[in-house]
């Protein structure tokens, strides 16, 4: 967990080692309890998931917290924009740790509790003893402290000459409501803007942007992104572009089928292998479902049930089974989403391969994990479409046994530490194939068919 290179480039694979990782589970035999909730929610700080982490850490009695929790409770906070969070442990935590953060923790937990005036005197020591550019680290801090009953201090934030945002900058001035410059946001990982995307402290209109970013990651779901478009409508603040966006959105949901699908084409106009693109399709995924699934409509399939699929909507897309032709990407698709597990005969996906050889490959890799080609055809299809499904090394044994173990979060850590790359691009058909078949194998048949659906639609 502390070596993996967050975030991942799957949305699914995303989706379900969080769900993994906030699950109640067995402490490692060697390890501190307290340690392992803190490499856990770390993890989920770097992947985006701040407000997972905030509650994991938050799970754990402070009695028990270990130094390193302290550290990572300190994160956790921050990318919620939640310092209140951090009064219960300032007083333990400086038992512990010289972090100025904590002192200056101390200083808005007394501010909020209505002692500004000890809370002013540990922010002006802070203050003189800040280098040059922690200014603005005490400012911000200071501005919180002013908030507190009593409170008469006032500051004034100037990001003029900050060329960095820090965990604590980014959270401190969420916690105020304080708009950060987005030119900021570029000297940062993606993460960031994650946190950004989930900040309620923030309005809908400045929040959009990153919010499209998080949902094609999976940070957000289509109906919390869909939620957030509906905002707008009532956000005086929005810009006509975005305020025209949720308009269109709503006549996708509520139009004919006709005025549907014109609005949908216009969401889908940025590609699918785009994080743009791709979080259109997790915006409209149950607008796309509402499309009844006749052959008027076939040449919208691909878009409508790789838009579907964004959202697990595996049996609304199902319907376009006996619609689509053999061979499209919308067939493809739905031939690793059925849950009836039906075979898939080699020569089809042989000739889909010969119109794209990449996705042929994809396609082959996830079928042979979930187990429907023949057995005795699998080697002779991975030599003819050069997908090394037999190559071995320390990865693959790992995961293989995870699979055959049981041990669903294993796997999916695996997953996720295969597929450090920003573009699916870096994934080869053969890790798709040992996460998809070690994901079977541990009971997690359902996210290896959305992550393998995912494969065909963004490759």
């Amino acid at each position: 967990m502390r070596s993996l290179d967050a975030p991942i480039v799957s949305r699914w694979v995303s989706i379900a080692l969080r769900r993994a990782l906030v699950s109640d589970i067995a402490t490692p035999s060697g390890v501190d309890g307290a340690d392992f909730a803190a490499e856990r929610a770390w993890l989920l700080v770097r992947m985006g998931e701040a407000a997972p982490a905030r509650a994991l850490v938050q799970s754990v009695d402070i009695d028990n917290y270990t130094p390193k929790l302290f550290q990572i409770a300190m994160q956790a906070m921050l990318a919620t924009g939640d310092p209140g969070g951090l009064c219960p442990l300032t007083a333990p935590a400086m038992r512990v740790s010289n972090e100025r953060g904590w002192r200056l923790a101390n200083a808005i937990c007394l501010g909020l509790s209505g002692e500004a005036g000890q809370a002013g005197r540990i922010v002006d020591q802070a203050r003189r003893q800040a280098p040059g550019g922690g200014a603005i680290d005490v400012a911000l801090a200071e501005k919180l402290v002013g908030k507190g009953a009593q409170g008469r201090r006032a500051a004034t934030i100037e990001w003029d000459g900050i060329d960095r945002l820090t965990a604590w900058r980014y959270g401190m001035a969420a916690a105020s409501a304080t708009p950060v410059p987005a030119g900021l946001f570029g000297g940062v990982g993606p993460q960031v803007r994650y946190w950004h995307a989930t900040a309620p402290q923030y309005a809908p209109n400045v929040r959009l942007a990153d919010a499209d970013l998080a949902a094609a990651q999976g940070v957000l779901s289509s109906e919390a992104l869909v939620d957030l478009y509906a905002q707008l409508t009532t956000d005086e603040d929005a810009t006509s572009t975005q305020t025209a966006l949720a308009t269109d959105l709503r006549t996708a949901f509520t139009g004919s089928d006709t005025d549907r699908l014109a609005m949908l084409r216009q969401f889908w106009e940025p590609a699918i292998t785009t994080p743009l693109g791709y979080a259109r399709r997790v915006l409209t995924a149950r607008a796309a479902a509402m499309i009844a699934p006749v052959a008027d409509h076939v040449g919208d399939a691909d878009q409508l049930i790789a838009s579907m699929l964004t959202a697990g909507l595996d049996l609304p897309a199902l319907r376009w089974r006996g619609v689509v032709p053999v061979g499209s990407d919308g067939w493809a698709m739905l031939t690793v989403a059925d849950p009836m597990g039906r075979s898939v005969a080699p020569g089809a996906v042989s000739d889909y391969a010969g119109q794209n050889m990449r996705k042929g490959q994809l396609l082959f890799a996830a079928l042979a994990g979930l187990g429907r080609l023949p057995r005795d055809q699998v080697q002779g299809m991975a030599r003819e479409l050069n997908v090394a499904v037999g190559a071995r090394n320390a990865w693959t044994d790992a995961i293989d046994r995870a699979g055959v173990n049981g041990e669903g979060g294993t796997v999916l850590l695996l997953a996720a530490t295969g597929m450090q790359t920003p573009d699916w691009r870096g994934v080869p058909a053969e890790a798709l194939f040992h996460i998809v078949a070690a994901l079977r194998a541990a009971g997690r048949e359902g996210e290896a068919r959305m992550i393998a659906a995912e494969a065909i639609a963004r490759s």
